[in-house]
């Protein structure tokens, strides 16, 4: 059977990719899922160029137009992920990918709950990270979850649903992403 192509965070496959060098590699993503789809990692920070290790950012301003700023400098970094993951989003769009799995709480990956800062350094709201967001409005019929929500069996049969079974380009029912969720769910 061929595997399906999820995208995800490169950091969650043990890339060493984030701002410190390090990753956050997830077993249960690498070793459980991992055995029945095929994975495309991307790295927003590394592959728009942010290097590593790289000083920390976060996310500022108000919720509908937030702004990716490094902490320490208050370099504004948002129109270069911006323009990157324009580009980004054509490629995977060649990839055939089914859905993604984003690193949670990330200010480029979070897909909610990601802390937006105001003017006095306080968070004041949470908001999708710019890749993420960009990516959800880009394909909105592909499934997206963070690593945090597959670790929960409720939030993981969520992914299983109709939405997931849905390829983006043709609107047809793809059977064989609901029965490798269903296995895994059921390994659990």
């Amino acid at each position: 059977m061929e595997k399906i192509k999820l995208g995800i965070s490169a950091c969650l496959l043990g890339e060493k990719v984030r701002y410190d060098g390090g990753h956050k590699l997830d077993r249960f993503l690498t070793d459980t899922l991992g055995k029945y789809v095929e994975y495309i990692p991307v790295c927003p920070e590394v592959e728009c160029g942010f290097g590593v290790p790289r000083k920390s950012m976060r996310l500022e301003g108000e919720p509908d137009s937030y702004r990716l700023i490094i902490t320490e400098t208050r370099q504004d970094m948002t129109k270069r992920m911006v323009n990157w993951a324009q580009k980004r989003m054509i490629q995977l769009e060649k990839e055939d990918i089914r859905g993604f799995i984003f690193k949670s709480d990330s200010p480029s990956c979070g897909i909610k709950k990601v802390k937006v800062y105001n003017e006095k350094s306080m968070p004041v709201k949470a908001g999708a990270g710019i890749f993420a967001g960009i990516f959800m409005e880009h394909f909105p019929l592909l499934p997206v979850k963070d690593e945090e929500s597959l670790h929960d069996l409720g939030l993981r049969e969520n992914f299983t649903d109709m939405k997931s079974c849905i390829k983006y380009d043709k609107f047809h029912l793809d059977s064989y992403l609901f029965t490798v969720l269903r296995i895994f769910a059921l390994e659990e």
